[in-house]
């Protein structure tokens, strides 16, 4: 059988083989990954949903590890532990508790009303491609696009947004070794400075933005900490745009791979919205949700997984598998893929599920409609993926466009 790497950027181009390998001969599967542990892989689309939705893995490891698994973790620095305090690291009832005040702040109002400003950004970044004939999309559109959205949601001033990526990137790209923690824990005690200004900031003089939606963010009595906002803020700066940058690569990538439907799209835009959601099964910018630790002993398709057990739902191959879908490699953007797991499932399903495909939409259909022969320059396994276990995106995009002479 393949190797299951995600720090491995031959890998991550072509997951795909392995996914398939593992839907048929070992859909819940048990694998040692380096610097990481022992980790079971899930594999297939009902065995995924069926883990998405039972309580019994929980996201909080402390509540289940006995002493001696506990023993086993190195201990993290109080910078560090800011990263874990997120909603998304977070049980009921203190995830219902975080989640309601967070949406109170990401109403689908605030999110509309971004459509006329992604618009006007998607198409000022073309403008400026345009002459050139030839971009990186990564670098020259698909970051720039959520990077500035989120950065203007959250009230982080202009000249501060470039910050934002370096942090995102830090928390999220490199493998657990002992230099990329240390550059991980500088990474969180700069963001930590910056936050606890702009936080006394927005609470002396708030804003139409999130952040100072969050510090007053109230429900029953209860708000925020500082450390809870913290966490909150790093959970939306990274999912609101490292996920839709991977979206609108990896998409852009799969249409050039499939000309006919690339064509067919420019030709149909009323596709988009489909488009969108068959995109994101196919490319899934997600590739495995975040952790999950067996509370006790679980079976899961005819196999148990032990109490402690780390889990790793792997969306990227639930959402092309057979079983539930007809020809899961083929890209067909007429498919209802509406049902995919490209934003998980369950009580922990994406919050900024909505601005992601709101991006996506806007994005996409605007850089097929303005760029004639959009065509990639280099062969495909010259391109460059970045690494880590949860997303997969590429590193660069080198395209060119207008017509050939």
């Amino acid at each position: 059988m393949n190797e299951y790497a995600p720090f491995d950027a031959a890998f991550k181009a072509d997951p795909f083989p392995l996914f398939r390998q593992l839907q048929v001969e070992r859909p819940v599967h048990r694998v040692n990954l380096a610097g990481v542990g022992p980790i079971w892989l899930i594999a297939r689309y009902d065995d995924a949903m069926a883990v998405l939705s039972d309580p019994r893995f929980v996201k909080d490891a402390r509540h289940v590890l006995t002493p001696a698994q506990k023993s086993r973790f190195p201990k993290l620095t109080p910078a560090l532990a800011l990263l874990q305090q997120s909603m998304l690291s977070q049980d009921p009832p203190n995830h219902t508790r975080l989640r309601a005040l967070v949406s109170r702040a990401f109403t689908p109002r605030r999110i509309d009303g971004l459509r006329p400003r992604i618009q006007q950004l998607a198409d000022e970044l073309l403008d400026k491609m345009a002459p050139r004939g030839e971009a990186d999309l990564i670098t020259d559109y698909a970051l720039p696009i959520p990077i500035t959205i989120i950065g203007e949601l959250l009230g982080v001033p202009d000249q501060d947004r470039v910050r934002l990526r370096a942090w995102s990137s830090a928390f999220i790209s490199a493998p657990p070794t002992d230099k990329s923690v240390e550059q991980l824990a500088s990474a969180v005690d700069e963001y930590v400075d910056f936050f606890r200004s702009l936080f006394a900031l927005r609470r002396g003089r708030p804003q139409d933005d999130l952040i100072s939606a969050l510090v007053r963010a109230e429900g029953d009595g209860d708000r925020l900490s500082e450390t809870e906002l913290f966490s909150m803020t790093s959970l939306i700066l990274i999912a609101g745009h490292e996920t839709t940058a991977h979206l609108i690569g990896n998409g852009t990538l799969a249409l050039l791979q499939h000309p006919d439907q690339l064509e067919r799209l420019r030709r149909e835009p009323n596709l988009l919205g489909p488009a969108i959601e068959e995109l994101l099964r196919h490319a899934s910018p997600v590739e495995a949700a975040t952790e999950r630790w067996a509370a006790e002993d679980i079976t899961v398709g005819g196999v148990t997984i032990p109490r402690g057990e780390l889990v790793h739902v792997l969306l990227g191959s639930a959402n092309r598998d057979a079983n539930r879908y007809i020809d899961p490699d083929t890209l067909d953007l007429t498919r209802d893929a509406r049902q995919h797991l490209a934003f998980g499932h369950g009580i922990h399903y994406c919050v900024g599920a909505p601005l992601a495909r709101l991006e996506g939409r806007i994005a996409l259909g605007t850089l097929i409609q303005r760029l004639p022969d959009l065509r990639l320059t280099v062969p495909f396994d010259q391109l460059r993926w970045r690494p880590g276990i949860v997303l997969r995106g590429l590193a660069h995009l080198p395209v060119a466009f207008g017509r050939r002479k």
